[in-house]
């Protein structure tokens, strides 16, 4: 699996809308490349984002699998998305975790996870247990 395009919101420290292009611009073009900063500058939540998308949970909650504490604070959603390529295609992985009404203060909800056929958009999986199955 290699993966392209990571796309996330609302988690951790690192509030609103953040992408990261693997396959095209500066990474693209780099053969290796490492994740520094800081710390509390997101290091963590990039890898968080990741594992999110392809296996619902962040390594760092341990088997939680709807961990609040990823959403961040003052928000209503946090979603996290991978574009992968394997051999057998191109596929996007989606989590996404909301409060009632998308309000900050609403009750939280259950995760939701999506994975697709990256170029047809086709959706393969929309239930938690079916997205491991075809992510594996």
């Amino acid at each position: 699996m290699k993966i392209l395009k990571v796309t996330f919101q609302n988690l951790n420290s690192l509030k609103g809308e953040h992408q990261i292009d693997f396959e095209n611009g500066l990474l693209g073009e780099a053969g290796i490349f490492s994740i520094t900063g800081p710390t509390g500058a997101g290091k963590t939540t990039i890898l968080d984002a990741i594992t999110l998308a392809l296996f619902g949970k962040a390594a760092r909650y341990e088997s939680t699998p709807n961990p609040g504490e990823m959403m961040s604070r003052g928000t209503g959603e946090c979603a996290a998305e991978v574009l992968f390529e394997c051999n057998q295609g191109r596929y996007t992985a989606k989590w996404t975790l909301a409060r009632a009404r998308k309000k900050p203060e609403g009750k939280l909800q259950g995760s939701k996870r999506e994975v697709a056929e990256s170029t047809s958009g086709k959706i393969l999986a929309e239930k938690l247990r079916e997205a491991d199955q075809v992510i594996e």
